[in-house]
């Protein structure tokens, strides 16, 4: 195999390893970590992966270093990286929800709006982020890079804080409060220029990234498949909330066919006992692992 036929991909270190790992293992991919290596395997000859912090992707694939990556939207905005944005892939290491970067002060301080900040220190490993912030709003204060526990230092060591966020918890018990919310951000699948105009790597993006839609597209939902009368069959299709139109097969029996479609998993507790008095028999549930469009 020659060297134009491996994608050189980054995997974050830190909060999203395992959460990405899992992602990719939904897809068919299987990566394995060694406590010793920046070097993960990964079932796929035609994939080369380097584990490397999320801060830090957008850069080393903007420069070629890396064909492409996994990294938040939002390091991506903090580097002013020159990157292709392949897919959104809506997850992060607690929930399926976009991280907000948020300005917080503590609950006891003065500042009411982003205007208060004037002249004041913020802390925050996003700098690039809130001085653009700041900028958008006229304000001109001193922001300081936080190595980590950002947000134990108001008051002492600053005024305020820009942080990311995904529940709040970690701001309400540090007894923070929001006063703006920065920006939201998600996953991105992100490549470099060269490396997405090259013929084999772009087929290669694309079809990774299809896979991995695939699985959050999934989540959430099942299949239902159910044998229906065919006097029946209005009944029951009146009641199915479908994500698709139902896939109608028939049967041995001319009179009755075989109903498949998608539901959220969460309704089929309430729609079931409505299916079988309509008519509708045989209902079995099956979990889907991928839903393609």
């Amino acid at each position: 195999m020659s060297d134009g036929n491996v994608l050189k991909l980054g995997i974050p270190a830190g909060s999203l390893q395992q959460s990405t790992a899992e992602l990719f293992e939904q897809a068919g991919y299987n990566i394995k970590f060694s406590s010793r290596s920046y070097f993960p395997t990964i079932d796929d000859d035609e994939i080369e992966c380097l584990l490397i912090r999320a801060q830090e992707m957008a850069r080393y694939v903007e420069q070629g270093v890396l064909d492409a990556g996994i990294t938040g939207h939002d390091w991506v905005v903090e580097t002013d990286a020159d990157v292709v944005e392949v897919c959104e892939l809506l997850f992060s290491k607690v929930s399926r929800r976009p991280v907000r970067w948020v300005l917080c002060v503590p609950n006891n301080s003065p500042v009411q709006s982003v205007k208060d900040l004037q002249g004041l220190r913020i802390a925050t490993e996003a700098v690039g982020l809130t001085k653009r912030y700041l900028a958008k709003h006229g304000v001109e204060a001193r922001v300081e890079f936080s190595w980590g526990a950002t947000e134990v230092k108001p008051p002492t060591l600053a005024d305020a804080i820009v942080e990311v966020t995904e529940t709040g918890s970690s701001l309400r018990a540090n007894d923070l409060r929001i006063v703006d919310e920065v920006m939201q951000s998600t996953t991105r699948l992100i490549a470099n220029k060269d490396a997405h105009q090259d013929p084999w790597k772009k087929v290669k993006l694309e079809n990774i990234s299809l896979m991995l839609r695939s699985c959050l597209h999934a989540e959430g939902k099942v299949a239902l498949m159910m044998n229906v009368a065919k006097d029946d069959l209005k009944k029951v299709l009146a009641l199915l909330p479908a994500l698709q139109k139902p896939t109608i097969s028939a049967l041995s029996d001319p009179d009755w066919v075989d109903v498949i479609t998608i539901v959220e998993e969460s309704v089929v507790r309430n729609i079931v006992p409505q299916l079988k008095a309509s008519g509708a028999c045989g209902i079995v549930e099956s979990p889907i692992n991928k839903l393609i469009d």
